[in-house]
């Protein structure tokens, strides 16, 4: 396994190792709870945009538009003082409760019907958690941290399979972290 592991790093693309270089820059910013998190985010992002379009994984792709997006928001909305740390709220709870659903029914929906993915399931529950989570942590409740590693945690078999190794091996970092800003806000929010 560790052979295969290190063959498919040799295939990797230049795309793939500016993105997970980006992404590493942008996640731990973000758990030090630091606004140029957002401008990491928007070039990992934009990479990130190309590399799953070409893997074929179509709603991580519209994912990471998603991402782009949130992380031109978030740029300026994390600037303005009065959003800091929160817990989620029940309004909170049930807008990312619809969000996934709805970006779940949607995304699976157009990817089984409209395009070749051979993972529609898959891509459409981690997507469509991811969407929630990002949602979260622009609004900058703790519990992104938790929706996010939900979908991570998924995330990282699909990778394997789609032979984004070195992705997943960034998305396993984006697990640790995640650990550690959620305990982090957790400690902040509690002072």
């Amino acid at each position: 396994m560790l052979e295969t592991i290190v063959q498919q790093l040799k295939q990797t693309t230049l795309f793939e190792w500016l993105a997970f270089v980006t992404g590493v820059i942008q996640v731990v910013m973000a758990r030090y709870n630091l606004r140029f998190n957002f401008i990491a985010g928007i070039v990992s992002t934009a990479l990130y945009i190309y590399v799953f379009y070409s893997a074929g994984l179509f709603a991580e792709s519209a994912l990471n538009s998603y991402y782009l997006v949130i992380s031109v928001v978030g740029y300026f909305y994390w600037s303005d003082a009065q959003h800091t740390m929160a817990r989620w709220q029940q309004q909170d709870q049930r807008y990312a409760l619809i969000l996934f659903f709805l970006s779940f029914g949607l995304l699976f929906f157009i990817l089984k019907n409209y395009t070749s993915s051979t993972v529609p399931f898959f891509d459409a529950l981690v997507s469509s958690l991811a969407w929630a989570g990002s949602w979260l942590l622009l609004k900058r409740k703790l519990e992104n941290w938790l929706v996010l590693n939900a979908s991570n945690l998924i995330a990282v078999p699909l990778l394997i399979y789609k032979d984004l190794s070195l992705t997943a091996l960034l998305t396993l970092i984006y697990i640790y972290v995640a650990f550690q800003g959620y305990i982090a806000w957790k400690k902040e929010i509690s002072n």
